[in-house]
């Protein structure tokens, strides 16, 4: 199996999530389905059921039963009461309706953006069997918002990562040539600047556009807004006295001493070649991760180790 045909860390986080609101919806739903096919055909029993099991569905925005083609034949139950003007919608080519799982009494929908408030929900949709006969199904709508999610953060996965950029620019690039810069000019000024401030003075996170000459950094002491240097700026030693000392952090993946290393190698990628170079160049040092924009607008995002060390797939490309 190939790393493509495996799931992400992302996809595997978000598959373990829709496996625990599952696992916390079947039994619920499959009671309140159970009431509902009792009164199946009283429609003002039905949209009675539905609203007194409201609070017996966690997290739930909405209940409503649906005949087999996907038409409403109740009101929407809301915390706030009956809608009645729901009643008789087809819901038959919603998301939800359309890849109901053939051999599970309840499928839990993929999110979608709901009509109703724009923004994004899942559906649990549960048969409603009576004697062994379908009558229908059970919908419950939820708004991810209002859902249980585990506390266990996201970490970005600690691989290489190459993404294409724009097939337009990718299909000229070689009619290109790459046009020095202002911050060119001052590179071997302007590095040791970034480098100061990423070592002493509390940035975290730094990205050098070479080809506009200007730098977007974030700071950790106020980690929620970047601030943006331009050239005079860059080429100016004394914009570190903007901004206060601070320890270089212990919990950094990049050791203090790969600063200058890295910026080196931007410098190196950036004149390597006058067709495919470099534009822009990031590093943070809390996730360990290099991030590389080049002229044919392809980006990377590698290991800081595995960077310096130029020993992987991306610098085999590169030379």
């Amino acid at each position: 199996m190939t790393i493509s045909d495996q799931k992400s860390p992302l996809k595997q986080r978000i598959a373990r999530q829709r496996t625990m609101l599952y696992n916390m919806l079947i039994d619920p739903m499959h009671r309140v389905a159970k009431h509902c096919a009792k009164v199946w055909s009283d429609r003002s029993a039905l949209d009675r059921v539905l609203l007194e099991s409201m609070p017996k569905v966690p997290y739930v925005t909405y209940l409503y039963a649906l005949d087999r083609d996907g038409r409403q034949v109740s009101a929407n139950a809301s915390p706030d009461g009956l809608i009645e003007e729901d009643y008789g919608r087809d819901r038959s080519h919603r998301p939800y309706m359309q890849r109901l799982a053939a051999n599970r009494e309840m499928t839990l929908s993929e999110a979608y953006i709901s009509l109703r408030v724009s923004r994004p929900s899942v559906t649990a949709i549960h048969r409603v069997f009576l004697n062994g006969h379908l009558l229908g199904y059970l919908g419950a709508d939820f708004d991810l918002r209002g859902l249980p999610i585990t506390k266990d953060l996201y970490s970005e996965p600690s691989r290489w990562r190459q993404i294409k950029g724009d097939p337009a620019i990718r299909g000229n690039v070689f009619q290109q040539c790459r046009i020095q810069s202002r911050l060119d000019d001052k590179i071997d000024m302007v590095l040791p600047v970034l480098e100061e401030l990423v070592s002493e003075n509390g940035v975290f996170h730094l990205k050098i556009h070479f080809s506009s000459s200007r730098a977007t950094i974030w700071l950790l002491d106020d980690p929620y807004r970047y601030q943006l240097l331009e050239y005079d700026e860059l080429v100016d030693p004394d914009v570190c006295l903007a901004f206060p000392h601070k320890p270089y952090p212990d919990d950094a993946i990049v050791p203090q001493e790969q600063i200058r290393p890295i910026l080196d190698t931007f410098k190196h990628l950036r004149y390597a070649d006058n067709t495919i170079y470099l534009r822009a160049g990031s590093i943070n040092i809390f996730n360990g991760i290099v991030g590389l924009n080049f002229s044919c607008d392809g980006s990377h995002y590698i290991p800081a180790e595995q960077f310096l060390a130029r020993d992987s797939d991306f610098w085999e490309g590169i030379g």
